[in-house]
């Protein structure tokens, strides 16, 4: 770095990244028809995963407004809830709630993150902009509209990650649903491409979230409300932009204090591939069970090993499960489990409540499922081996497999069968399988917080795309109101 470099005061154009991110999120598509259909069963999976959310006090204790009073008639709804608040609070309660059992979508490549997270600004801000319509203030917002913004969200997001690893240097992939968010509300609200520039310009130099709150020793529940914050943080930072608030072109490229050289080691993002819809295309569902995504088909492979193993716990003598690189480095856990977000990224966990139950649920990692001491003994058995074909597999673009083996080995010699499984349930090459268990996830969750009458029209709204895409996003959160706070 040379003093010219700090003292030049030029102003140089925007950084090619934040220009081309602005582009995309002020392009008008169109998307195909797959892309489409994926983010309507996303809508829905990540709606169902929100109200789901509700029975957990751990959660709803967040909920509501920031203060108690501090309410908006006429604002955004916050779904399963009596709440309506300004979009920047609804947007936090929103993603708070579709994150926090770990149940929603899936991106995993270099980076990995949970593109649905985006849903909470969008759809916080739809509904928002959609109300103030009827009060002749902006055009009318269609479920189309929402389907769209999520299709660019989850691609913004995605393409970031193919090629460009955040946990490496320490930071959180909530920062890619700040930057996607950002773009895509800006978008939303009317920005030109000067504004959605200097909208996200502010959401990089905003830096990013340590990882300290996912792994041990601190794993902790923020991991379950850090994704509501970056997108309410993201619906801030678009609404001051469209209030004429500045931006800084070089975010990311400036010589000694743009995000590169302070947080990316000073090397530039790297990209593979164009903004399309490859994303949403692609994206991971977590169908069966709420798990951390690398150990998914490690879970899977748990479940189908259960009849052989429950009656013979205390004849194990080890247990091997082989996983990729990512897994073996984020969720091999030993020690104490302090809490259930400590659990829930724990492949150890993931595999011995299947193979002693032959179930995984958001409650199995609650404090009194958890206190069974034949899970904790089976996790001192297990050995956990990076396979590096399921890590190649794992990057291959073409596969995006994410591979788990388990076996069982017994003290008296003998050992079950090495099951493997390459694509979990929610994988695109499984989508046909996934579709109807999806569905009655969705109808599951519903269900247990909504009136009949109210599940019986969402049900048949969601179930055509045309019918879902052509309503208003004012009538469509109607039917998710109830009559309590939560």
């Amino acid at each position: 770095m040379t003093d010219s470099a700090v003292r030049d005061a030029q102003r140089p154009q925007p950084d090619a990244v934040l220009s081309d991110m602005a582009a995309y999120a002020l392009s008008g598509g169109p998307f195909p028809e797959d892309a489409r259909e994926t983010a309507r069963l996303c809508l829905m999976d990540s709606l169902g995963c929100a109200l789901a959310a509700l029975e957990f006090p751990a959660c709803t204790r967040l909920l509501g407004p920031v203060v108690p009073g501090a309410v908006m008639s006429g604002g955004a709804r916050v779904p399963g809830t009596a709440y309506e608040l300004d979009p920047v609070q609804a947007a936090f309660n929103i993603g708070a709630m579709i994150r926090w059992l770990d149940f929603n979508d899936t991106f995993l490549a270099a980076e990995w993150g949970h593109p649905s997270d985006n849903l909470g600004a969008i759809l916080a801000v739809a509904d928002y902009l959609d109300r103030r319509a009827d009060e002749g203030h902006g055009r009318a917002v269609t479920m189309g509209d929402v389907l769209t913004a999520m299709i660019k969200a989850h691609e913004i997001q995605g393409v970031i990650a193919l090629e460009n690893s955040f946990n490496r240097v320490g930071l959180d992939h909530v920062l890619l649903v700040r930057v996607a968010s950002t773009a895509v509300v800006a978008a939303m609200l009317g920005g030109g491409p000067e504004q959605v520039v200097n909208a996200l310009s502010n959401a990089w130099i905003d830096g990013g979230a340590l990882r300290t709150y996912r792994h041990a020793p601190n794993t902790g529940s923020r991991k379950s409300w850090a994704a509501g914050d970056a997108a309410a943080r993201a619906v801030r930072l678009a609404l001051m932009a469209l209030q004429g608030e500045m931006g800084y072109p070089s975010a990311l490229s400036a010589k000694g204090w743009g995000y590169y050289d302070v947080l990316f080691k000073g090397r530039p993002f790297s990209f593979s591939q164009p903004y399309g819809s490859y994303v949403m295309e692609n994206v991971l569902f977590k169908i069966s069970f709420p798990a951390e995504f690398h150990a998914q088909t490690a879970v899977e492979a748990a479940l189908e090993l259960h009849g052989a193993v429950k009656d013979r716990l205390d004849d194990i003598e080890r247990i091997v499960i082989e996983t990729q690189e990512a897994g073996s480095r984020i969720i091999d856990k030993t020690g104490p489990l302090n809490n259930p977000a400590d659990r829930d990224h724990c492949i150890q966990y993931m595999v011995a409540v299947p193979l002693i139950h032959g179930r995984l649920t958001a409650r199995d990692y609650e404090d009194e499922v958890a206190g069974d001491p034949r899970i904790d003994a089976l996790r001192e058995k297990m050995e956990v081996q990076e396979n590096p074909d399921f890590t190649v597999d794992y990057m291959d673009p073409d596969k995006r497999a994410i591979g788990n083996a388990v076996q069982v080995h017994f003290k008296d010699g003998g050992s079950t069968a090495r099951v493997e499984v390459p694509y979990p349930i929610g994988h695109r090459r499984r989508r046909s399988e996934g579709v109807p268990l999806l569905q009655e996830k969705f109808e599951r969750h519903i269900a247990a917080r909504l009136s009949p009458d109210q599940c019986g029209v969402i049900l048949q709204v969601c179930a055509s795309r045309d019918t879902l895409e052509r309503m208003r996003v004012r009538d469509f959160m109607d039917h998710w109101v109830t009559a309590d706070e939560h």
